[in-house]
């Protein structure tokens, strides 16, 4: 029998192929996990279209959000992550934040 993979079948959103070929959860680690929220703020700047209807939907309010949770993680887990993972959450909370106040200021400056 075919698998998912073999028979051209894309996988379902939030699922990957596996060495097997068949469409499962994506592996839980610390990176997946920030990198999910880092997803989930560009969605809510606009950055991202919503994969069903096509729209881009600005909510300053869910981007803060996100952005605020990632601050929260990188100060709680300060000196247990890894090199990569620690530079990883440093470099994109370096790039939401700036990403954010420069959306906020082109929104405030076209009122």
């Amino acid at each position: 029998m075919a698998t998912e993979f073999e028979q051209g079948c894309p996988c379902e959103d939030g699922k990957v192929p596996d060495q097997h070929g068949h469409c499962v959860m994506p592996e839980v680690t610390f990176s997946a996990f920030i990198m999910s929220l880092h997803t989930s703020a560009l969605f809510h700047m606009g950055e991202l279209a919503d994969p069903v209807s096509g729209e881009k939907v600005v909510d300053f309010a869910l981007a803060r959000h996100a952005i605020d949770t990632l601050v929260m993680l990188e100060e709680k887990t300060g000196g247990n992550l890894d090199t990569d993972e620690a530079e990883m959450l440093k470099n994109i909370l370096y790039e939401l934040k700036m990403h954010f106040v420069k959306i906020v200021k082109e929104k405030n400056a076209g009122k």
